[in-house]
């Protein structure tokens, strides 16, 4: 989708809850130009959200390390009810993705909520790598040198905006592991 304004503060959370008003399926998936999609990856997404009955659907970029460690995702395959529901942020600063960011954190603060709310999940076999030039296969340009000018305002803002301090940061890190640990002992079996 392209849009008609130029890139600014919160452009790509803009564009995804633009992009999101802007259709009508039942599930979308959050992402930019940088992704490679693996063959089968939206069945396996639509399957995840089926068999534990959630309906935001992290998906494995192959680089981050919270999504490497399946903590969060960068791309991620939502449901409309979800939205419409919950919205996508606590306080209402953007339909899917909050604005109050300058770019960083939008998908951090995202997958967070919705962990609060049980509706999220990672489904490891849902490949769509991300082709960034910080994993070293994508190039720098413009564009990435904009998302991360800001970023530690931005993780700033997530703490607080999440109401976490660096030491609630690193035990709510810990219990995540140690849950999605749990959780696919329980697929195991």
């Amino acid at each position: 989708m392209v849009v008609g304004w130029h890139p600014g503060k919160a452009d790509f959370a803009k564009k995804i809850n633009y992009g999101f008003s802007h259709t009508e399926s039942e599930w979308v998936f959050q992402g930019a130009d940088d992704l490679l999609f693996y063959e089968g990856w939206d069945h396996q997404a639509l399957m995840a959200a089926r068999k534990q009955r959630r309906r935001v659907i992290g998906t494995n970029d192959l680089h981050n390390p919270s999504v490497r460690r399946q903590l969060s995702s960068t791309h991620t395959l939502i449901a409309r009810s979800y939205i419409e529901e919950y919205g996508g942020t606590e306080d209402g600063s953007g339909i899917v993705f909050s604005e109050a960011y300058d770019h960083q954190y939008v998908d951090t603060e995202f997958v967070e909520v919705a962990r609060r709310r049980h509706e999220w999940t990672f489904c490891r076999q849902a490949v769509v790598e991300h082709l960034h030039p910080h994993w070293g296969i994508g190039e720098m340009d413009a564009t990435y040198k904009k998302a991360t000018r800001a970023t530690g305002a931005d993780y700033r803002l997530f703490r607080q905006r999440m109401g976490l301090s660096i030491q609630q940061t690193r035990q709510e890190r810990i219990r995540l592991r140690r849950e999605s640990r749990a959780e696919q002992r329980r697929k195991v079996k």
